[in-house]
């Protein structure tokens, strides 16, 4: 008779279903796993066969094969242990053959027969919600598949004993709760900062409408500072949102013992980064920082230090809110709406833009286009806003601390955001400003005569290209956003073309 038990394989953050069929036959002594698994899963038989000994089993002295359908699908990854275990354990009679019907399986098993942690709860659990099966997995993650509905029974284990003793009826394992993370430190705040009120005014602009923001100063300046703190006036994520960031986090193993928290992702990587790293891939496919950073800010500082071909990476991401791994055997798209904000020094020394420096090894308008020209034209196209921070005189440091802070900003990107959610109700897919596309933007984003005129006047002599033509109305919807207005005037045109100024001598350079 042939054992089976449910369980899932990924792609991307989509949970597809597996049958793990498990066969106990006379035979030559042998334990096989077939369906194309990889390296971990068929290491499985190995870690199966230590715990089963373990908890006081033995495998029988037969032909054990073990197959995971359908078998034209990659499986990855070390939660195939628990069904096997499992269905070999149902195969022999150690459980009712009947018990494993109603549950979708997944879990790795230590060698003293503990079952240990695996990545990907959350979307198996949401699986199995939707095909009405229980889920039993690790203990360490019960907090984690509890999120999937209070009417999917949830059986979290620390080891393989207390499942059989469940299923026996000589123990009863008690639902999880739904993890919530405790009270997290307090964020940065602007409070922080002294001076750099247009930067503060620019980080404003581009936290309410979820715009690409990109910062170029000498050192010190105040670029990382003013970066770190976008998290402190972002509002929490809603519900949907927080199951969209949990889902991509809990694919790659990020969920700290299966505890959801509202605050928006933050993601600060390495300019040494890869190409896998940043947009996602390698031999096992796992999601990059443009998508741990799904609904948040990811900050890319030292922005030229990052090699071309991975920035130009970017692009694809930036537009369509996804990122797409193709392989030869498979597609794997995570999404990743994510916001990004960089930092530049204006060259390499990083001076040449204050007053009375010479560089000494060519004129500084040299040293900068060098410099400049690692970041390619089409990528600084797709930033909405580009601006440049000065170094902060000593003048300013000794002035008291501003008496605005994070809170005061947030209260208003709050507002903006929730004008704007109130207008893009009607269109799937678009949250904010930036994610709207050119035409429901030209729609939504329509100028006053006097506003017209300007951006036309500003479109010739800045030669804007069509995607910056529009993202420039796209910063100006949200500039009158926050200032609670319904119709986009000269003002709000004027304050956004000079975002697209201000980068008018990076872009010649790239």
């Amino acid at each position: 008779m042939v054992q089976r038990v449910a369980t899932v394989a990924f792609e991307g953050i989509e949970a597809k279903l597996v049958d793990v069929q498990v066969h106990v036959l006379s035979g030559q002594v042998v334990f096989n796993i077939v369906g194309l698994p990889d390296k971990a899963v068929s290491e499985a038989r190995e870690r199966v066969r230590s715990a089963l000994v373990a908890s006081g089993l033995a495998l029988p002295g037969r032909r054990i094969t073990v197959n995971l359908a359908p078998a034209d699908l990659p499986k990855e990854g070390s939660h195939f242990d628990l069904p096997i275990a499992l269905g070999l354990m149902a195969a022999i009679g150690a459980i009712p053959a009947d018990a494993l019907g109603g549950f979708m399986v997944l879990g790795e098993l230590a060698l003293d027969g503990r079952i240990t942690a695996v990545a990907g709860v959350l979307p198996a659990a949401m699986a199995a919600n939707a095909m009405g099966l229980g889920v039993i997995c690790p203990a360490a993650c019960g907090p984690e598949a509890a999120w999937a509905g209070d009417d999917v029974e949830v059986l979290a284990a620390d080891n393989l004993l207390q499942l059989v003793n469940h299923f026996r009826g000589a123990q009863v394992l008690s639902r999880p709760v739904p993890g919530i993370r405790a009270v997290e430190p307090s964020l940065a705040d602007l409070h922080d900062i002294k001076g750099q009120e247009s930067a503060k005014r620019a980080i404003e602009i581009a936290a309410a409408g979820g715009h690409a923001l990109l910062m170029s100063g000498p050192p010190g300046s105040g670029k990382s500072m003013l970066a770190s703190r976008m998290p402190s006036i972002l509002p929490p994520l809603t519900p949907a949102e927080l199951l969209e960031v949990s889902m991509v986090h809990s694919v790659a193993g990020e969920l700290d013992g299966g505890r959801l928290t509202a605050r928006r992702p933050f993601r600060n990587p390495h300019h040494s980064a890869s190409m896998a790293a940043l947009i996602g891939g390698g031999l096992r496919v796992r999601p990059g920082e443009v998508s741990l950073a799904h609904h948040g800010v990811l900050f890319l500082d030292e922005l030229p230090e990052f090699q071309p071909h991975v920035l130009d990476g970017l692009r694809q991401p930036i537009e369509t809110g996804e990122a797409v791994i193709a392989r030869a055997n498979q597609r794997v798209a995570f999404p990743a709406r994510f916001q990004l904000v960089a930092a530049m020094n204006p060259c390499r020394c990083g001076h040449a833009t204050e007053p009375g420096f010479a560089c000494k090894r060519m004129p500084n308008d040299r040293c900068m286009a060098d410099y400049q020209a690692k970041l390619s034209g089409p990528l600084l196209d797709r930033m909405d806003l580009l601006i440049e921070v000065p170094a902060v005189s000593a003048a300013d440091l000794i002035l008291p601390a501003p008496a605005e802070a994070s809170a005061a900003v947030a209260a208003r990107v709050a507002v903006a955001r929730a004008r704007q959610a109130a207008r893009y109700a009607a269109h799937a897919g678009v949250r904010l400003n930036a994610h709207a596309p050119p035409s429901v933007i030209d729609e939504v984003a329509r100028p006053d005569a006097a506003g017209l005129a300007l951006l036309r006047n500003a479109a010739d002599a800045m030669r804007l290209s069509a995607r910056a033509y529009h993202r420039v109305l796209k910063v100006a919807r949200t500039i009158a956003d926050l200032a609670e207005e319904d119709m986009i005037g000269r003002n709000h045109l004027a304050e956004a073309l000079t975002y697209r100024a201000a980068g008018e001598r990076v872009r010649a350079a790239a």
